[in-house]
Protein backbone atom coordinates (compact mmCIF):
# COMPACT_ATOMS: atom_id res chain seq x y z
CA UNK A 1 0.00 0.00 0.00
CA UNK A 2 1.09 3.56 -0.66
CA UNK A 3 2.13 5.64 2.36
CA UNK A 4 1.50 9.37 2.83
CA UNK A 5 2.33 11.82 5.60
CA UNK A 6 -0.45 13.96 7.03
CA UNK A 7 -0.99 16.33 9.91
CA UNK A 8 -2.79 14.62 12.79
CA UNK A 9 -5.20 17.58 12.83
CA UNK A 10 -6.62 16.30 9.51
CA UNK A 11 -8.15 13.33 11.37
CA UNK A 12 -11.53 13.54 13.07
CA UNK A 13 -14.27 11.02 13.83
CA UNK A 14 -12.45 8.13 12.16
CA UNK A 15 -11.95 10.03 8.90
CA UNK A 16 -8.94 11.79 7.40
CA UNK A 17 -9.54 14.78 5.12
CA UNK A 18 -6.81 15.31 2.51
CA UNK A 19 -6.47 18.75 0.93
CA UNK A 20 -3.90 21.01 -0.77
CA UNK A 21 -0.78 19.71 -2.48
CA UNK A 22 -1.21 16.17 -1.15
CA UNK A 23 -4.77 16.05 -2.53
CA UNK A 24 -3.48 17.15 -5.96
CA UNK A 25 -0.67 14.60 -5.87
CA UNK A 26 -2.96 11.73 -4.90
CA UNK A 27 -5.73 12.51 -7.39
CA UNK A 28 -4.01 14.16 -10.36
CA UNK A 29 -0.58 12.53 -10.33
CA UNK A 30 -1.25 9.10 -8.81
CA UNK A 31 -4.92 9.06 -9.90
CA UNK A 32 -6.04 7.19 -6.81
CA UNK A 33 -9.69 6.18 -6.84
CA UNK A 34 -12.44 5.43 -4.34
CA UNK A 35 -11.76 2.07 -2.72
CA UNK A 36 -7.95 2.38 -2.79
CA UNK A 37 -6.29 1.22 0.43
CA UNK A 38 -3.54 3.53 1.77
CA UNK A 39 -1.47 4.17 4.90
CA UNK A 40 -1.29 7.60 6.51
CA UNK A 41 1.56 8.50 8.90
CA UNK A 42 1.80 11.55 11.12
CA UNK A 43 5.62 11.65 10.89
CA UNK A 44 5.94 11.21 14.64
CA UNK A 45 5.55 7.44 14.89
CA UNK A 46 1.81 6.82 14.47
CA UNK A 47 0.10 5.39 11.39
CA UNK A 48 -3.43 4.81 10.16
CA UNK A 49 -4.60 2.40 7.48
CA UNK A 50 -7.78 3.13 5.58
CA UNK A 51 -9.72 3.26 2.32
CA UNK A 52 -10.46 6.28 0.14
CA UNK A 53 -14.17 6.81 0.63
CA UNK A 54 -14.92 9.95 -1.38
CA UNK A 55 -13.13 12.24 -3.84
CA UNK A 56 -14.32 15.83 -4.28
CA UNK A 57 -13.06 18.81 -6.23
CA UNK A 58 -10.80 20.07 -3.44
CA UNK A 59 -10.43 17.20 -0.99
CA UNK A 60 -10.74 13.48 -0.51
CA UNK A 61 -11.89 11.49 2.48
CA UNK A 62 -10.21 8.40 3.88
CA UNK A 63 -12.21 6.14 6.17
CA UNK A 64 -9.72 4.88 8.79
CA UNK A 65 -9.86 1.21 9.66
CA UNK A 66 -6.93 0.76 12.01
CA UNK A 67 -4.52 3.00 13.92
CA UNK A 68 -1.31 1.90 15.59
CA UNK A 69 2.19 2.91 16.51
CA UNK A 70 4.78 2.46 13.82
CA UNK A 71 7.20 -0.46 14.28
CA UNK A 72 9.96 0.46 16.72
CA UNK A 73 12.82 2.48 15.26
CA UNK A 74 16.10 0.63 14.72
CA UNK A 75 18.65 0.80 17.50
CA UNK A 76 21.06 3.47 16.37
CA UNK A 77 22.36 6.86 17.50
CA UNK A 78 20.28 9.95 16.88
CA UNK A 79 22.24 11.95 14.30
CA UNK A 80 22.17 15.73 13.99
CA UNK A 81 23.82 17.38 11.00
CA UNK A 82 24.95 20.97 11.52
CA UNK A 83 25.38 22.11 7.92
CA UNK A 84 27.01 25.36 6.81
CA UNK A 85 24.44 27.05 4.55
CA UNK A 86 25.55 26.35 0.95
CA UNK A 87 24.85 28.27 -2.24
CA UNK A 88 21.87 27.75 -4.54
CA UNK A 89 19.82 24.60 -4.26
CA UNK A 90 22.56 22.51 -2.61
CA UNK A 91 20.75 22.61 0.73
CA UNK A 92 17.75 20.89 -0.82
CA UNK A 93 20.02 18.15 -2.21
CA UNK A 94 21.72 17.70 1.18
CA UNK A 95 18.38 17.53 2.94
CA UNK A 96 16.95 15.01 0.51
CA UNK A 97 19.89 12.62 0.64
CA UNK A 98 20.53 12.88 4.37
CA UNK A 99 16.86 12.15 5.01
CA UNK A 100 17.29 8.97 2.97
CA UNK A 101 20.35 8.12 5.06
CA UNK A 102 18.48 8.54 8.33
CA UNK A 103 19.40 11.96 9.72
CA UNK A 104 17.21 12.88 12.70
CA UNK A 105 17.75 16.64 12.77
CA UNK A 106 19.32 19.05 10.29
CA UNK A 107 20.44 22.50 11.42
CA UNK A 108 21.72 24.95 8.77
CA UNK A 109 24.03 27.71 10.00
CA UNK A 110 26.02 30.68 8.72
CA UNK A 111 29.64 31.44 9.60
CA UNK A 112 32.44 33.83 8.61
CA UNK A 113 33.04 32.34 5.18
CA UNK A 114 29.42 31.68 4.27
CA UNK A 115 28.67 32.98 0.79
CA UNK A 116 24.96 32.19 0.97
CA UNK A 117 22.81 34.34 3.23
CA UNK A 118 19.08 33.97 3.72
CA UNK A 119 17.14 37.26 3.92
CA UNK A 120 14.92 37.50 6.98
CA UNK A 121 11.78 37.92 4.88
CA UNK A 122 12.43 34.61 3.11
CA UNK A 123 13.31 32.48 6.14
CA UNK A 124 9.81 31.13 6.80
CA UNK A 125 9.16 30.42 3.11
CA UNK A 126 12.46 28.53 2.77
CA UNK A 127 11.89 26.56 5.98
CA UNK A 128 8.47 25.43 4.76
CA UNK A 129 10.03 24.29 1.49
CA UNK A 130 12.75 22.36 3.33
CA UNK A 131 10.10 20.68 5.48
CA UNK A 132 8.18 19.61 2.36
CA UNK A 133 11.35 18.13 0.86
CA UNK A 134 12.09 16.23 4.08
CA UNK A 135 8.52 14.90 4.20
CA UNK A 136 8.62 13.71 0.58
CA UNK A 137 12.09 12.17 0.98
CA UNK A 138 10.94 10.35 4.11
CA UNK A 139 7.91 9.01 2.24
CA UNK A 140 9.96 7.81 -0.73
CA UNK A 141 12.54 6.10 1.47
CA UNK A 142 9.81 4.52 3.65
CA UNK A 143 10.87 6.34 6.80
CA UNK A 144 8.25 6.48 9.54
CA UNK A 145 9.56 9.66 11.19
CA UNK A 146 10.25 12.93 9.38
CA UNK A 147 13.55 14.58 10.39
CA UNK A 148 13.39 17.90 12.18
CA UNK A 149 14.56 20.97 10.25
CA UNK A 150 15.80 24.00 12.14
CA UNK A 151 15.71 27.64 11.01
CA UNK A 152 19.11 28.98 9.97
CA UNK A 153 21.30 29.74 12.99
CA UNK A 154 24.61 31.44 13.67
CA UNK A 155 27.58 29.13 14.25
CA UNK A 156 28.03 30.58 17.75
CA UNK A 157 24.49 29.46 18.66
CA UNK A 158 25.15 25.97 17.28
CA UNK A 159 28.30 25.61 19.38
CA UNK A 160 26.55 26.88 22.50
CA UNK A 161 23.63 24.45 22.26
CA UNK A 162 25.15 21.24 20.85
CA UNK A 163 25.09 18.61 23.57
CA UNK A 164 25.30 15.27 21.74
CA UNK A 165 27.33 12.42 23.23
CA UNK A 166 29.80 12.47 20.34
CA UNK A 167 30.45 15.63 18.31
CA UNK A 168 32.48 15.39 15.11
CA UNK A 169 33.93 18.31 13.16
CA UNK A 170 34.82 17.60 9.54
CA UNK A 171 37.74 19.99 8.97
CA UNK A 172 40.05 19.98 5.99
CA UNK A 173 43.00 21.22 8.07
CA UNK A 174 42.92 18.25 10.44
CA UNK A 175 45.84 15.88 9.80
CA UNK A 176 46.00 13.65 12.87
CA UNK A 177 42.58 12.35 13.91
CA UNK A 178 41.50 9.71 11.44
CA UNK A 179 37.82 8.85 11.58
CA UNK A 180 38.51 5.12 11.92
CA UNK A 181 40.46 5.56 15.16
CA UNK A 182 38.01 8.09 16.61
CA UNK A 183 35.00 5.83 16.05
CA UNK A 184 36.83 2.65 17.00
CA UNK A 185 37.80 3.99 20.42
CA UNK A 186 34.20 4.67 21.50
CA UNK A 187 31.14 2.52 22.24
CA UNK A 188 27.95 3.30 20.33
CA UNK A 189 26.55 6.57 21.72
CA UNK A 190 22.94 7.67 22.09
CA UNK A 191 23.48 10.75 19.92
CA UNK A 192 26.01 12.10 17.42
CA UNK A 193 26.57 15.55 15.92
CA UNK A 194 28.26 16.23 12.58
CA UNK A 195 29.54 19.75 11.90
CA UNK A 196 30.26 20.64 8.25
CA UNK A 197 31.34 24.10 7.13
CA UNK A 198 30.06 26.00 4.06
CA UNK A 199 31.88 26.13 0.70
CA UNK A 200 34.76 28.16 2.11
CA UNK A 201 35.11 25.96 5.17
CA UNK A 202 35.42 27.17 8.74
CA UNK A 203 37.94 29.82 9.71
CA UNK A 204 40.71 28.70 12.06
CA UNK A 205 39.24 30.54 15.04
CA UNK A 206 35.82 28.97 14.34
CA UNK A 207 37.34 25.49 14.27
CA UNK A 208 39.12 26.28 17.56
CA UNK A 209 35.81 27.41 19.06
CA UNK A 210 34.17 24.16 17.92
CA UNK A 211 36.92 22.12 19.57
CA UNK A 212 36.49 24.14 22.76
CA UNK A 213 32.77 23.29 22.59
CA UNK A 214 33.54 19.56 22.56
CA UNK A 215 33.75 18.82 18.83
CA UNK A 216 36.43 16.37 17.73
CA UNK A 217 38.14 17.45 14.47
CA UNK A 218 38.46 14.50 12.08
CA UNK A 219 39.78 13.90 8.60
CA UNK A 220 38.31 11.51 6.05
CA UNK A 221 41.68 11.02 4.37
CA UNK A 222 43.45 12.63 1.42
CA UNK A 223 40.34 13.79 -0.44
CA UNK A 224 38.71 17.16 0.11
CA UNK A 225 34.95 16.72 -0.14
CA UNK A 226 32.49 19.41 -1.17
CA UNK A 227 30.18 20.72 1.50
CA UNK A 228 27.21 18.94 -0.11
CA UNK A 229 29.12 15.62 -0.08
CA UNK A 230 30.92 15.66 3.26
CA UNK A 231 27.92 15.30 5.56
CA UNK A 232 26.40 12.53 3.47
CA UNK A 233 29.67 10.61 3.41
CA UNK A 234 29.96 10.74 7.19
CA UNK A 235 26.26 9.91 7.62
CA UNK A 236 26.74 6.71 5.64
CA UNK A 237 29.85 5.79 7.61
CA UNK A 238 28.12 6.37 10.96
CA UNK A 239 25.08 4.35 9.90
CA UNK A 240 27.36 1.48 8.92
CA UNK A 241 29.58 1.64 12.01
CA UNK A 242 26.98 2.37 14.72
CA UNK A 243 23.64 2.33 12.96
CA UNK A 244 21.25 0.23 10.92
CA UNK A 245 23.20 -0.09 7.66
CA UNK A 246 25.79 -2.54 8.96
Amino acid sequence: MRRFFIDEKAIADGTATITGNLFCHMTRVLRLKIGTRIILSDGLGRRHSGIIEAVGKENLLVRLQESSLEPGRPTRPLITLYQGLPKGSKMEFILQKCTELGVDTLVPFVSQRSVARLPKERENERLLRWERIARESARQSDRTIIPGISPVRELSEVLATAGQDVRLLLWEEEQTNRLRSVLGSRPAPESVAILVGPEGGLAEDEAAAAVAAGFIPVTLGPRILRTETAGMALMAILQFHWGDMG
